[in-house]
């Protein structure tokens, strides 16, 4: 037989506001989930981590969403299944993704608009995009208190259907479709790299390189570890 539990979920504060989920009805949402998502993205620092890699040319004073807000909005969105700028002409109102922002609810101020946005993602160059690709690997590494006994990484490329005139976009005769092909390096269930490619290219473009960059981190990570040769498999 069920059991219900009624007592109230509490999360952490922004900064004097509470917050909790209870079930007593009022204002209800489909994207609780994205609440989670920011306690975990509390303990981890994720966010804060991919902020610190991107400048802010703008003047301060002039500034009404500062860069963290604009990124956990975008990101929290797209895990809620956003994709679309768009989508924010509305999302931008929603006290959740306000909160889970870290800006805090205000009914009088809403979040960023899809052109802000826009011109926000249009600023991050490649130095960028490179020092946040490294954020990811050393998040994996601060996972660990101790060097791993063993690491197996899991080099997977997929499809990224595209539904325009996309600049890259190519015919793909495995996937039956217009794609670009990213490469993804996971070790279980940690996320270490992805890579957007082109859709033209073998899958396996790259993967040693980026192998070769990953061992080497590791080992200066962890130089006490005994770490075997490198040993070529199907991708060389």
């Amino acid at each position: 037989m069920t059991e219900c539990n009624g007592l109230p979920l509490a999360f952490s504060s922004i900064k004097r506001q509470k917050i909790r989920a209870d079930f007593n009805g009022g204002r209800l949402t489909s994207d609780a989930g994205a609440v989670l998502l920011r306690e975990v993205d509390k303990r981890i620092g994720l966010i804060d981590a991919v902020a610190a890699c991107i400048s802010d040319p703008r003047q301060p004073a002039k500034i009404t969403h500062d860069l963290q807000t604009l990124l956990a909005q975008r990101i929290f969105a797209i895990a809620m299944g956003y994709e679309d700028l768009n989508g924010h002409e509305s999302l931008r109102d929603d006290p959740l993704l306000q909160l889970v922002s870290e800006r805090g609810i205000d009914e009088r101020q809403p979040l960023a608009s899809a052109s802000t946005l826009c011109r926000f993602e249009n600023r991050i160059d490649r130095k960028a995009t490179a020092k946040m690709a490294e954020v990811f690997v050393e998040q994996f590494i601060a996972s660990h208190d101790r060097p791993p006994k063993q690491i197996v990484l899991d080099f997977d490329a997929t499809d990224d259907l595209v539904h325009g005139n996309q600049e890259g976009r190519f015919f793909h005769g495995y996937y039956d479709n217009y794609c670009f092909l990213p490469l993804y390096v996971f070790c279980g269930d940690q996320l270490l790299a992805s890579y957007l490619r082109p859709s033209k290219i073998d899958a396996a473009k790259h993967t040693r390189a980026i192998l070769k960059l990953l061992v080497r981190r590791f080992r200066r990570a962890w130089p006490a570890r005994n770490w075997p040769r490198h040993r070529p498999g199907r991708f060389g």
